[in-house]
């Protein structure tokens, strides 16, 4: 029939019957409910703090790359900032004003390794609460406590290194940056605390034994 030999016809009938039905196909194809990472309410939880310690990361790699490129431009800035100071911050004192400088950078420099430590700190602390299952709202405030508090330390050693050739000490530049210094150093500690707290916590759980 139509030049088709019944060997011909055979195997159209069992290519027809390899075509997988409509719903055999939908069944196939991934659920973007099932894989998006967003339906686990505790890592959601989790993003803001997360977000906050890849940010101090960032700024760290920034100091590192804004200081290997200027160095020069940027000690020159810190001179002239002390340059620029009253008479009466250094009293013509130039062995003052060397060691200042010496101090301020690096400050800065302390910057660039403090936001590099403190962020992956962040990171790797924020992961450790969410294996433990903590409560969403506990791992929100532990990770954003780890992200923010990171962040506002690191930026507070760059801002003392910058203000101190012009307030003539390092000491005067932090305790004019203490209102973000303490804060800062304070959540980070707390945080850090809360999660030496959970391991603990954890530790003396008698593990569930099945019945």
């Amino acid at each position: 029939m139509w030049g088709i030999s019944h060997a011909g016809f055979d195997a159209i009938l069992l290519a027809i019957s390899y075509v997988p039905h409509r719903h055999s196909v939908q069944s196939m194809a991934p659920s973007s409910a099932a894989l998006s990472p967003y339906d686990n309410g505790a890592l959601r939880a989790a993003l803001p703090g997360l977000l906050l310690a890849v940010l101090t990361l960032l700024f760290g790699f920034g100091l590192g790359v804004v200081f290997g490129l200027n160095e020069e431009a940027i000690t020159s800035r810190l001179a002239a900032s002390a340059a620029a100071a009253p008479d009466s911050v250094y009293h013509g004192d130039a062995i003052a004003i060397k060691a200042v400088l010496g101090k301020s950078w690096t400050y800065m420099q302390r910057a660039h390794l403090h936001a590099g430590s403190l962020g992956t700190a962040a990171i790797a602390l924020t992961v450790i609460v969410l294996l433990l299952g903590a409560r969403p709202m506990v791992l929100r405030a532990i990770s954003l406590g780890l992200g923010a508090g990171g962040l506002g330390y690191a930026i507070f050693w760059v801002w003392a290194g910058a203000r101190a050739p012009g307030l003539g000490s390092t000491g005067a530049a932090k305790e004019s940056l203490a209102w973000l210094a303490i804060p800062s150093s304070g959540l980070v500690v707390a945080s850090t605390s809360a999660v030496a707290v959970l391991l603990l916590t954890a530790m003396l759980q008698r593990p569930s034994t099945a019945r």
